[in-house]
């Protein structure tokens, strides 16, 4: 796990980049730790937590994986083939596109977290962690980049104890409170958007990795404040 954490955080350890591949089932590990900070802010429910919860998640998994959601919408919205989308997609510039669906991702979680329970930021961080590894399992590259030097050490084993672990983690906070099962409807997301990335790029690259874990984990804190607003 200590070789995947500088990759997925910007917490200051060392790590091996050429074990990570031997490591992608911990990601979901990741979670505890990513979460944490924003987990305590909205638990002392400082004075604007929402916000400054928000800011601690990013502050420690750091703008990567929002800026791979601002480059894939740009590709989803270019009309026409899908080498267009690809070269949009991989444009150093960023369009209306990507800072509408960046803007969106922040909104959603800021709005959410009022609604929710404190823990509720920790169930979207492992969901958004494990759909991470539910597109990884795929195995279906785009170009050669990082996400398919991952892919490359995907295998059903890791998938299954990733799977074992996101289960074990999510167990106790069900077991709190029944109702925070709902949270599992976030997941759904992962293969909508994993589909999406199929359908408009043939394949799923870092960009597509880092739009699939905002969009899920945005999209459970979603589910969850509409659940208990209802309740």
């Amino acid at each position: 796990m200590r070789n995947i954490l500088p990759f997925l955080t910007r917490i200051p350890v060392n790590g091996d980049f050429e074990k990570i591949q031997k490591e992608l089932w911990a990601i979901p590990l990741v979670a505890p730790i990513s979460s944490a900070l924003p987990v305590l802010v909205l638990y002392l429910k400082l004075p604007l937590a929402n916000i400054l919860a928000v800011l601690a998640l990013y502050l420690t998994i750091g703008l990567l994986h929002l800026d791979g959601l601002a480059d894939w919408a740009d590709g989803i919205m270019v009309k026409g083939e899908r080498e267009r989308k690809i070269k949009a997609m991989k444009d150093l510039n960023t369009g209306i596109a990507g800072l509408f669906a960046v803007a969106m991702a922040l909104f959603l979680q800021v709005y959410s977290l009022p609604l929710v329970p404190f823990y509720s930021i920790y169930l979207a961080e492992l969901n958004s962690k494990y759909a991470m590894l539910l597109g990884l399992s795929t195995k279906r590259p785009l170009g050669h980049g990082l996400g398919a030097y991952f892919m490359e050490g995907m295998s059903r084993r890791q998938l299954v104890i990733g799977t074992l672990l996101y289960a074990i983690l999510y167990l106790p906070v069900a077991l709190f409170n029944p109702v925070a099962l709902v949270g599992l409807v976030g997941l759904l997301f992962a293969p909508y958007m994993i589909r999406l990335s199929f359908k408009n790029f043939g394949g799923i690259n870092g960009d597509c990795l880092g739009a699939i874990a905002e969009i899920t984990r945005a999209g459970t804190l979603l589910v969850l404040a509409f659940v208990w607003w209802c309740v």
